[in-house]
């Protein structure tokens, strides 16, 4: 098993410098062929949003659909269930990436009670 941080995302996904482009997309290929596992964390998977949304100016629809790309390599994120949840909620809702984690993770949790001071959230999490 290996481990995939977040840089390797990055230039796999922005093929900003080429060598290393190359040799992450080796990794995600031979792991599919060989069928090593890759293994991720949710902090690499919110770092490659944050680097995307802040350094590189990435809009909403952008980033979801990097992200989609993201949940969909040969790599198994910690919470992957969750991560595809808060996505696809992320492309519909005006909330940001890390409350519909939240959300997400508080109803597989099954909490009654969520609180929090955004009302759109607790509109959202009230009306599901």
């Amino acid at each position: 098993m290996t481990f995939v941080d977040t840089n390797y995302f990055l230039r796999f996904l922005l093929q900003d410098i080429e060598d290393q482009h190359r040799e992450a997309k080796n990794l995600f290929l031979l792991a599919v062929e060989s069928g090593e596992k890759l293994l991720s964390s949710t902090v690499v998977f919110f770092e490659v949003f944050w680097v995307l949304r802040s350094t590189y100016g990435k809009d909403k629809q952008i980033l979801a659909a990097t992200l989609d790309k993201l949940l969909k390599l040969n790599v198994e994120f910690s919470e992957h269930r969750i991560l595809v949840e808060s996505v696809k909620i992320f492309k519909k809702v005006n909330l940001s990436l890390e409350d519909c984690y939240n959300l997400v993770f508080a109803r597989s949790r099954q909490v009654k009670s969520f609180k929090t001071f955004d009302k759109n959230l607790l509109k959202i999490f009230e009306g599901t």
